[in-house]
Formats: structure tokens, C-alpha cells, sequence
């Protein structure tokens, strides 16, 4: 029976074989997972292996040799101080998500008054949902999402997260429905138009035709949570015309893009974007616009705040689509 240091050394050297990125450390994560230890513990652990413990490591190291993602080996996914449970049919949370939850914490602090009420888009697995639910005291969230299978995975993790949530003085509530049409006259959340404080959304935004090289998002992310249309943007147009309706004047909006959508794209970004949008009386819906780097330096999300709706001639409000 091998030991831990010969198990790592020879799945180390298949995983780089593989182009997996960090072939170590995942190395380390599946025996970590194996054995039920921290993978640091996983990797000092002496003596051989069990026999029944290595025949799971070595199924699971041959699935992660064919780019099956890690976190669907494991079973969960860390997202800041969250371990979430994911699998096939939901997206997988990464690190640079975790920016957007930074930007909208610093606007809630900075407001007063009554509870604050967020709502995330495009939900998933429900990350950004409840990491504002857990680090954001006394704040009312809903989550939506319009994937059946994604859905199933949000319900597990904020189930998971119940009693975090409640230990904060949260509430965090899961709507299945379409965020292209959410606040629309009769929808799902047309009951808070105008009371919102914060809307963030990690929506689709790869163009149709950029087929992601790595095979753990090409063939194992669900293209329901990837793919935004021609320009990657068709999903984010509607959504950022229901975060308008959504969001009370001043109310922050917390977006990611990709980083080829970013400020230096101009009208074809998603900075530009905002900036374009208008209210039907033609006034800007969007002010404070703001494009924002992620920790390798790349355009990764933008903000803006919700610019004092405007009254159309006929007494409605201008900018909720």
C-alpha cells in the first residue's frame, strides 16, 4: 500500500500531464477529501494508505485527469468564508466573484435607515446571496434564479447557511423566476420597484461563439448560467432594465463582466452600457458609473447608482422596463 507522499507525487505528475493548473494542491484537496482531513493534514499523514481509501482516491484522480471539475469531485466550493455545495447543472462560484459582495457591503455600511433589501440576480448556487445574508447584519436578501437544477443547489446551501443567516438577523428568500422580466408589472418582485438597495448579478455574459477553453467550464458549467447571446451582453440589457425598476434613487447596482467588456471596450461594454442607458423621458437611468478591476488586475465588474427616476407626461416613472 503507497503512502501519502507517493499517492501526491504520482497524482501530482497525471494531473500536470492533464494541464491541470494547480495539479499539487488538487492533488492534495482529493486525498484531503478522501481521508475526511484538512489537505494540509492530508499531505503530512504517515504510514500507507489504506486500501480502500486509495482505490477512492485513485477513481477520483482519474476523473479529475480528465478535467472533471474539483469541486464537483468534492462536492463543495469555497466562496469568502462560505463552503457551498455545488455539482452538475449549477455554476461553479469563483474566487474574483467574490469582489462583487466587497462593493456591495461598503454601500450598504455607508447608508442608513431602514433594513436593507438586496436582491441577486442570476442567483445559481447562491454565492452572493448568502454571503451578503451572513456578513451584512439585518438586511432582507432575495435570490433569484430561473434554472430548475441550479435552484436545487441554492436550496440546499441556504438551507445549509440557515442558521448563520438568522444568527445575523437576516432573511434570505429564493424566487424562481426569469431576472429578465423579474419586476415587470405582475412579476415576481414588481412588489419592491423602488425599494431596492442593492442589486448584484454574476448573469451569462460569454458571447455565444467564445467557447471557454478549459474544459472543467466548457463541458461541465451549465451554458444556461454562460452564455449571454452574440455579444455575451443580450441578458445583461434586460437585467440592468429591471435593476433599474428594482432599485430606490441611489441604490447601487453590482454587475460582473467579462474582462473584454470592460471601460476600455467602450459602447460595446458594459460601462458603456450604463452610461448609454436611458429612461423613456430620455434622462440617464445610471450615474456613478464605475468599472472595477479583479486581483489579477482584469476589468471584472462594474457599479453604478440609480439615477432619480424621472415622471413621463403620463405619470409613470421613467427607466422602469
Amino acid at each position: 500500500m503507497p503512502t501519502a507522499r507517493e499517492l501526491l507525487a504520482e497524482a501530482t505528475q497525471r494531473l500536470a500531464g492533464a494541464g491541470v493548473d494547480s495539479p499539487r494542491v488538487d492533488a492534495e484537496i482529493l486525498l484531503g477529501h478522501v481521508l475526511d482531513r484538512p489537505r494540509l493534514m492530508a499531505r503530512l499523514t504517515q504510514g500507507p494508505i489504506p486500501e480502500v481509501q486509495e482505490t477512492q482516491f485513485r477513481s477520483l484522480l482519474a476523473r479529475r485527469e480528465a478535467r472533471e471539475p474539483l469541486q464537483h469531485l468534492t462536492g463543495t466550493a469555497p466562496f469568502r468564508n462560505l463552503e457551498l455545495a455545488v455539482g452538475p447543472g449549477v455554476f461553479v462560484p469563483r474566487p474574483e466573484t467574490e469582489l462583487l459582495v466587497d462593493a456591495a457591503a461598503a454601500h450598504l455600511r455607508s447608508a442608513s435607515g431602514q433594513t436593507p433589501i438586496v436582491v441577486d440576480l442570476c442567483t445559481g448556487s447562491g454565492a452572493l446571496a448568502l454571503a451578503m445574508g451572513t456578513e451584512v447584519p439585518g438586511c432582507q436578501v432575495v435570490a433569484v434564479e430561473v434554472s430548475d437544477e441550479a435552484l436545487a443547489w441554492a436550496r440546499v446551501n441556504v438551507g445549509d447557511h440557515a442558521e448563520r443567516i438568522s444568527a445575523v438577523g437576516s432573511t434570505l428568500d429564493l424566487v424562481r423566476a426569469d431576472a429578465r422580466d423579474v419586476a415587470s408589472d405582475g412579476s415576481e418582485l414588481a412588489h419592491l420597484c423602488g425599494r431596492v438597495d442593492v442589486v448584484l448579478s454574476n448573469p451569462p455574459y460569454v458571447p455565444d461563439t467564445a467557447i471557454p477553453r478549459d474544459p472543467e467550464a466548457r463541458d461541465h458549467d451549465p451554458g444556461l448560467a454562460l452564455y449571454g447571446g452574440p455579444d455575451g451582453l443580450v441578458i445583461v440589457r434586460a437585467l440592468v432594465g429591471q435593476a433599474a425598476a428594482l432599485l430606490r434613487a441611489g441604490g447601487l447596482l453590482v454587475i460582473e463582466h467579462a474582462d473584454v467588456q470592460g471601460e476600455h471596450a467602450g459602447v460595446r461594454g458594459l460601462p458603456g452600457l450604463l452610461r448609454e442607458h436611458r429612461d423613456r423621458a430620455g434622462h440617464p437611468v445610471w450615474c456613478d458609473v464605475v468599472d472595477h478591476l479583479d486581483l489579477a488586475g482584469r476589468p471584472r465588474f462594474s457599479t453604478a447608482h440609480r439615477a432619480e427616476p424621472t415622471a413621463d407626461r403620463d405619470g409613470s416613472v421613467g427607466g422602469h422596463q
